[in-house]
């Protein structure tokens, strides 16, 4: 075992208790210490994951100085904020995805990471998860022949009560943004930048979108259709088609968290991946950032600050086409 790698969390929900659970499976991490704006939230979440500190305001967590980076799980409209706090301290950054509300915020948090030599990565955890990378491999290496197609969906039924922040506009809620996003990367990371972007969305009494239909053109030959939703289950696949084969990703589990996927090329047997995951998926994207750090890397080769640029300019395109706004954080 090396020297502890000591983690802070900013904006203790959900994803960040899954993260934390994950912590002890990392190669050297440890819960060091969490913030949130309400310190008996604090409190609890720091005893149940076995943090040293707990901090009931944001920027009181920066003040130890022991912090080796940050992993910023507010609601996505505080992403900029938190990450641009951070990185004028000095400490690297993890921050959850979609990085920020848009591009112009993006930039900005490129430009001072990069300004201050600070480590600065998006936590879209796919990427680092073995399946995925196995995924991107196979496509890549041309096996499937010429692509044709890819197909993928993100949806699930929301509810106003159990997902507050997903209806809020003022916190960046909707579709896209949060679930949107999978469908998006996948085809970007596989396929690269459309030619042709057209889009459009179904939305709700908060003003949200609540549905996103996606269509991306690659030259006249491929096309990858992309959907998701807050009003129904889908199956949460990605399906890549070649002109020799079909890669499917999600009939085991939903694609973009630990899952499995099958190869299936023509006039050969199918492969069915084995992946067997023994954690929530995000101790491999932790240990990218403490790989990165500790080689001092200001960035991460397999998630690189320019392929986020690029898919915070995806997201951007699609809000233009459909007419999603967010107010005093509109583009």
């Amino acid at each position: 075992m090396g020297k502890k790698f000591k983690w802070g969390i900013i904006g203790l929900g959900k994803i960040a208790a899954l993260f934390a659970e994950d912590l002890p499976k990392t190669q050297n991490g440890v819960l060091h210490a969490v913030a949130s704006r309400s310190l008996d939230k604090a409190k609890v979440f720091a005893q149940k994951h076995n943090a040293k500190h707990a901090y009931g305001d944001y920027h009181a967590i920066l003040d130890s100085g022991e912090l080796d980076a940050v992993y910023i799980a507010t609601p996505h409209s505080r992403h900029y904020e938190n990450a641009m706090m951070c990185l004028e301290a000095g400490v690297p950054v993890l921050c959850e995805k979609p990085f920020a509300i848009n591009s112009t915020q993006l930039s900005k948090m490129v430009a001072l990471a990069r300004e201050k030599n600070v480590f600065l990565m998006e936590a879209l955890w796919t990427r680092f998860l073995p399946h995925y990378i196995e995924v991107k491999q196979i496509v890549d290496s041309g096996v499937l022949g010429p692509v044709t197609s890819l197909k993928a969906d993100f949806g699930f039924v929301a509810n106003a009560q159990d997902h507050k922040r997903l209806f809020k506009k003022d916190l960046g809620g909707g579709a896209l943004l949060d679930i949107g996003i999978y469908p998006i990367f996948a085809s970007l990371s596989l396929l690269g930048t459309p030619d042709d972007i057209q889009a459009k969305a179904t939305f709700g009494d908060t003003g949200v979108d609540t549905e996103v239909d996606i269509s991306f053109r690659y030259g006249n030959d491929c096309e990858a259709v992309l959907h998701c939703s807050l009003l129904e289950d889908t199956p949460t696949q990605l399906v890549v088609v070649g002109e020799r084969g079909t890669l499917t990703v999600g009939e085991t589990a939903r694609f973009h968290e630990p899952s499995n996927y099958i190869l299936a090329i023509k006039d050969k047997q199918r492969k069915t991946s084995n992946f067997k995951y023994n954690c929530n998926g995000y101790q491999y994207e932790a240990d990218e950032v403490e790989r990165c750090v500790r080689d001092g890397l200001l960035e991460s080769d397999l998630m690189p600050l320019d392929f986020s640029i690029l898919l915070m300019s995806l997201l951007d395109k699609v809000r233009r086409k459909v007419g999603i706004h967010y107010l005093q954080h509109d583009v």
